[in-house]
């Protein structure tokens, strides 16, 4: 039980300390290799034609957009 507690206090120290080091610098996280924008893509999803829960959210947006103006 005593290893139990031992690694769960490392683990806890480490990650309070990684959140005062954020929390200091105020700097966005961001991936080691520079992500998406390294690769030269300028979103994640590079389709023709979104998939169908994409499509309806879409027009979801569209129609409450359409609703707010005309109020």
């Amino acid at each position: 039980m005593s290893t139990f507690i031992l690694a769960f206090s490392a683990f806890l120290f480490v990650i309070v300390i990684m959140a005062v080091g954020y929390i200091f610098q105020q700097k966005r996280i961001s991936g080691s290799c520079g992500g998406l924008d390294a690769l030269g893509i300028e979103k994640a999803c590079d389709c023709e034609k979104p998939c169908a829960k994409k499509r309806a959210r879409l027009r979801n947006e569209r129609r409450l957009n359409v609703q707010i103006i005309e109020e």
